[in-house]
């Protein structure tokens, strides 16, 4: 048998990095990758958050998150959470102020107090991220004890997940370095981005005669919206609509030449899509699909919210946002693996962030 160790593993990953990291843009996208137990999720702006989990199965279980700006001199913060998906049962057995002692390999790393009635979460301290920096790219035992219970985090995985936190922000090589330090300071590592400005501008107040605009331009307005959502095919009711289709289009006033349209597109087992478009209040309406998978609209606002699957322990979430010309996609997260962490998810894990104002007109 074959036995490869993680260190070897870890090795051929930097090798790999370190071309990459050579042609390193000056722009950033966002960035998402998983191992086994372990996920990491950078943004626009080049933070990075590496979540990690227990194992599949645990009967307790327990997540951290570990979050690292961009730039040099940049240190690692860290959270932990306590699994309470069906709350009501957990924390029935446990006292209102848990103290929990932080141990590494058999070694007590201090003590960390959760409020139970709260979001069972706390923040680990400078000492406790150390410590799971130093243990987690090896085998090792890393746990939360207290109330009766043993909390465990798994480790698979989270050497690969820090190693490319390293690779996104510039750092490997250098001795800032997670996983592969190196001789170089970190002055030359990839500086922090900033977030977009997106400036909100609210919609026009509606005219007169928007109500029935659908059921007047009810015909043309569909035979507009159709091709764009031939291709994907991700808009059902406009594809292959029912009689009376224009029924189910809404329409917003969005400015005096510019409108919103939405309608259902797609139902899945637990989430469903509307698309939104803006068109012109007059034909030729030339619609602009902005999304298929809209949840809501409201003020300027276009959101999205999803299910990755139907426990509704880890959700996906969109924002677009009018500026008075067009829609910009503004927010971009998941909560993380579904992990049975916490009904709603655990975390916020954004690829795309932005800044900006509150809206004007």
């Amino acid at each position: 048998m074959l036995l490869i160790s993680k260190s070897f593993v870890v090795a051929c990953l930097v090798m790999l990095s370190l071309g990459a990291q050579a042609a390193a843009p000056s722009t950033a996208t966002g960035f998402s990758f998983s191992h086994h137990d372990w996920q990491l999720v950078c943004d626009n702006t080049r933070t990075c958050r590496a979540a990690g989990y227990s194992s599949d199965g645990d009967a307790n279980p327990v997540s951290v998150l570990l979050t690292r700006n961009a730039g040099p001199g940049q240190q690692v913060t860290g959270q932990l959470m306590l699994g309470d998906y069906g709350s009501e049962s957990i924390t029935a057995k446990l006292p209102a102020v848990l103290k929990l002692s932080m141990r590494v390999n058999g070694r007590t790393v201090g003590q960390i107090v959760i409020d139970t009635k709260g979001t069972m979460s706390a923040d680990l301290s400078t000492a406790q991220v150390n410590a799971l920096l130093a243990a987690l790219p090896r085998d090792s035992t890393i746990e939360w004890v207290g109330g009766g219970k043993n909390w465990q985090l798994s480790d698979k995985g989270a050497a690969a997940v820090l190693l490319k936190m390293d690779e996104f922000q510039g750092r490997i090589g250098t001795t800032s370095a997670l996983i592969r330090k190196g001789p170089r300071g970190d002055e030359g590592v990839l500086p922090p981005l900033p977030a977009p400005v997106v400036v909100a501008v609210a919609p026009a107040k509606p005219l007169p005669g928007d109500t029935e605009f659908a059921k007047r331009h009810g015909k043309a307005l569909r035979a507009a919206l159709l091709p764009s959502v031939k291709e994907d095919g991700n808009c059902t009711k406009l594809t292959e609509p029912e009689v009376g289709v224009q029924e189910e289009l809404t329409v917003y006033r969005l400015s005096a030449s510019k409108l919103l349209v939405s309608m259902p597109c797609w139902l899945a087992a637990y989430n469903f899509g509307s698309g939104f478009w803006v068109i012109n209040s007059a034909p030729p309406f030339s619609p602009v699909l902005v999304t298929d998978s809209g949840s809501d609209y409201s003020d300027g606002s276009i959101s999205a919210s999803h299910k990755g699957r139907g426990l509704g322990d880890c959700w996906s979430t969109d924002t677009w946002t009018w500026n008075g010309k067009d829609f910009i996609h503004t927010e971009s997260s998941t909560t993380g693996m579904c992990k049975l962490i916490a009904a709603g998810g655990a975390w916020a894990l954004p690829t795309l962030v932005s800044g900006g104002s509150s809206a004007s007109r």
